[in-house]
Order: C-alpha cells, then sequence, then structure tokens
C-alpha cells in the first residue's frame, strides 16, 4: 500500500504542528531510545487473548497490537467492530507517526513517557505510534508486539505513511483469502483487457448491461471502441447503458446523447440504452450520512449483471474518476446526479458541500451493489491519464505515463489500486494535486466506511 497524504489531513497536520504533541509551550523530551523498546515483545510462543489484540497494516506488514485495558482502548476495539480505520499519518519531532482517527474517543489521560512501539491517543481524536521516547500526558492505546525498534521505525519509515487499523489479522493464512483481489496488466490493447477480465473468473449471465462514458466530445479521453470492442462482443446480446447528464452539454438529451454514441462508434458494437430516457427508479440507500435513496435510470431494472467499464482520470469536481463514480454518477438518471452532487440535500449542485458530495457518491455507489447482489465486475484502463474527466469536451492534456488495465469485483480497492499507483508514479505531481485539492481520498474513506468495498487488497499482475 502506498503512502498517501489527503487534503483533509494537511488541514488537520497543519494543527499538530502549532499544538501537537509536546507543544512549543512544553517542549518534549529529548529523544533517548534504544533497541531496548519493544524487544521484550517479541513472540514467545505464548498467544494473547484475540480480544485483546488489534492490527496495524502498514502496507505488507501487519503489526499486531496488545490493546491496554482502559475505556479508550475498549472504545477503539468497538469503532473497529463496524470496519477498518484507515490513518494518513505523518512524522512528528522524529519519534513519532501521527494521524487523525476521524472520530472523538473517551480519553484517559496520564503523564507518559513513551518507547517504541506505544500506541497512544492524543488529543481524543488523534492516533500516534511511537518508534522513540517522548514525555507528554497522553493515554495508551496499546503496546506493538513483535518486533524490535529498529524493525518498526524501518517498516514506519520516512515522511508520511497509510496505517490501517483493524481487527483482522489480513496476513494470516485463515484471513488471507478474504482481502480483495486486483489483477493488473500493462499491455492496454483488446487482448489486454480481455485477459485482464478473463484473470477475475466471472461468469456472467442474463440480460448483460456494459456500462461506460460516452465521452462529451471527440477530444474527451472516453474508451475507445477499438479498445474495448472484443470485450464487448464476446457476450451474449450486450447492451451499452448511460444516463444523461445534469448540466447540459451534448449528453443532456436522449437524442442528442445517442447521437453521440453514435458518432463515437459504439452503436457499431452494441445497442446502447440511455437509461433514463423514461426518468428515474429509486433505489434505497442503507447506512449512508446523507442520502436515503438514489435515483437511477428508469430502464436499470432490465439487467442481471453490469460490466463496468472505466477510464481511470482527474475529475474538476471529484478529484478523481473511476469505478465508484461510474456506478454512483454514472448510474444515475440526469435528478440522480443533481441529487449526489447536491449531497442529498436538494439544493444548487454547484455550491454543495464538498465531503457531502463526495460521501453521496459512495452511498449511491452501495444502493447500486446492494440491489445487484454481487453480480457487477469493475475494470478501470489507466491510459490517458488527464486531470480532467472524460465529460470535458477540451481536457487538459496528460502530462503522465499511461500505466495499465485492472480488474477487481471490488470498486473501492480498485480505485484505491489505481490511486496508489498514480502516486507511487515519478510523473503523477499534476494529477495529485487535482485529486488532493478536491479532497478526493474522502470518497474511498466513506465507501470503506459504509461496506461499498475495501481499501486493503492484494494486487496481482498477470503479466
Amino acid at each position: 500500500m502506498k503512502r498517501i497524504l489527503s487534503v483533509f489531513l494537511s488541514a488537520v497536520m497543519l494543527c499538530i504542528v502549532f499544538a501537537g504533541c509536546g507543544s512549543t509551550n512544553t517542549p518534549p523530551a529529548e529523544s533517548t531510545a534504544s533497541n531496548s523498546g519493544i524487544e521484550d515483545n517479541k513472540d514467545d510462543g505464548t498467544t494473547l487473548p484475540q480480544e485483546d489484540i488489534m492490527y496495524i497494516i502498514i502496507g505488507e506488514h501487519t503489526l499486531p497490537v496488545k490493546l491496554a485495558d482502559n475505556s479508550s482502548a475498549a472504545a477503539l476495539r468497538e469503532l473497529l467492530k463496524q470496519g477498518d480505520i484507515t490513518v494518513d499519518a505523518h512524522d512528528y519531532g522524529n519519534f513519532e507517526k501521527v494521524g487523525s482517527l476521524g472520530t472523538e474517543l473517551p480519553t484517559n489521560d496520564e503523564q507518559i513517557t513513551t518507547e517504541p512501539g506505544d500506541v497512544i491517543l492524543y488529543q481524543g481524536n488523534q492516533i500516534t505510534v511511537y518508534y522513540d521516547t517522548n514525555s507528554w500526558s497522553f493515554t495508551r492505546l496499546g503496546k506493538v508486539q513483535g518486533v524490535s525498534s529498529d524493525e518498526l521505525k524501518a517498516i514506519l519509515g520516512d515522511g508520511d505513511v497509510r496505517m490501517v487499523l483493524s481487527l483482522t489479522d489480513y496476513n494470516s493464512t485463515a484471513q488471507n483469502d478474504e482481502k480483495p483481489v486486483v489483477y493488473m496488466t500493462t499491455d492496454i490493447t483488446p487482448e489486454g483487457l480481455i485477459a485482464v477480465y478473463k484473470a477475475l473468473g466471472a461468469s456472467p449471465s442474463g440480460r448483460i448491461a456494459i456500462k461506460l462514458s460516452t465521452g462529451e466530445s471527440e477530444n474527451s479521453n472516453h474508451l475507445r471502441p477499438e479498445l474495448i470492442g472484443d470485450l464487448v462482443r464476446s457476450f451474449d446480446n450486450p447492451t451499452i447503458v448511460e444516463c444523461n447528464t445534469a448540466y447540459g452539454g451534448n449528453r443532456a438529451s436522449t437524442a442528442r446523447h445517442k447521437q453521440l454514441a453514435k458518432d463515437h462508434g459504439y452503436t457499431e458494437l452494441a445497442p446502447v440504452d440511455i437509461m433514463d430516457e423514461n426518468g428515474s427508479m429509486t433505489l434505497p440507500v442503507t447506512g449512508g450520512d446523507n442520502l436515503k435513496e438514489n435515483y437511477v435510470g428508469a430502464s436499470f431494472g432490465n439487467y442481471d449483471y453490469f460490466i463496468v467499464l472505466s477510464h481511470f482520470k482527474g475529475h474538476a469536481m471529484a478529484g478523481f474518476g473511476g469505478a465508484i463514480k461510474n456506478i454512483s454518477i454514472g448510474i444515475a438518471s440526469s435528478e440522480g446526479k443533481a441529487h449526489i452532487h447536491s449531497g442529498g440535500t436538494g439544493g444548487s449542485m454547484w455550491s454543495a458541500d464538498q465531503d457531502a458530495f463526495l460521501e453521496s457518491m459512495a452511498e449511491a455507489g452501495k444502493s447500486v451493489t446492494d440491489v445487484l447482489s454481487g453480480n457487477i465486475l469493475y475494470i478501470n484502463v489507466m491510459n490517458r491519464l488527464s486531470v480532467d474527466c472524460d465529460c470535458d469536451g477540451n481536457p487538459a492534456e496528460p502530462d503522465m505515463h499511461d500505466i495499465g488495465i485492472l480488474a477487481s469485483f471490488d470498486p473501492v480497492a480498485l480505485d484505491q489500486a489505481c490511486i496508489d499507483l498514480v502516486y507511487s508514479a515519478d510523473d503523477g505531481d499534476s494529477l495529485i494535486q487535482r485529486i488532493e485539492s478536491r479532497n478526493g481520498l474522502h470518497t474511498l474513506e466513506q465507501a470503506e466506511k459504509i461496506g461499498l468495498g475495501s481499501r486493503v487488497y492484494e494486487l496481482k499482475s498477470i503479466d
């Protein structure tokens, strides 16, 4: 898992710099750590009770943490029963990694001199993993087990780090199969697309819908028929499906949208259904913070299985667009698009709260997957990686290299894998800036929170 720093956390961390662990009013104690901090926690053959353990997942490393016996650790454990928590942390003071939990926990502060491996709650909503020492009034949450101080520091690395808090040991033999798999090829050709699809081992049946974006103009970076045609034609009687826009343009009316689909060559591959030609149907949203219902194209219910073909790229409002955007904004009717953009308020889609909009995309996507009950798969094509969406008729020219094609049954894992590949690229700065300037990673945070999918995944190359 790559290291990613969100815009949201940038603001939080700025506050920490001025008022963080060991403030300027009371300087932190000078670091005097040795390798003795957690050496005694090496595995001695005993097994800790499962109710006393959580796991911190950092990339390929899983660190068991023995939880403290207090109400703070108990509250954290109860929170983790609802799902994993992703913390984007930064380095502070050359002795700790600290990041926001995104929620408040009860505190049990006491004056503590930390040791390497201590997991600490700070100010009720910050979690800290120490790799050196510091003295301050903190709440103990637990202690990392089974690694030395030097090993811990190497795992935490330099700079920013993503930590996933979980009650599940995904690296154990029993749990490893539960981690969603994302398949990848660097071969961006019709053959590569079919190969990565076949790697899923899917067996779509019934009335098959191919969900894609038809693009706003010939200049848009929509998926070309030359790339996707062989895959589309490999299914029995598929239908390409789309919905009209809510903002005008060449796809604002069904007649113009169908003409555009024809102009872009999609009607030569399969029939094209503009699903909201006859209005909307309503899907229930469960577990959301903003939406109670989602409005999708009226003919959505005509299909048994969805193949979601997405061009991964930036987006002027969402920060990025991939599988989640394609099943939320993409499947939403014109009415539904406005509803999502407004964060469920029914107000202006152009001036809504940004986080509410991002969360609503995840919630709308969850309503779609709930109804389909597993009869859906996702493929993201990472080419023409512009900072602008395919809904832009004149998008910015990409300034980074093409990466590949990825496929999964989990839309969150798939989009997260694409994000990680962008962040690890040497030439991804422009797209990263677009994502972070819109707080785009919050969509993934909300999606994981409500159970749409997992940000922890296994990437398998088929090359």
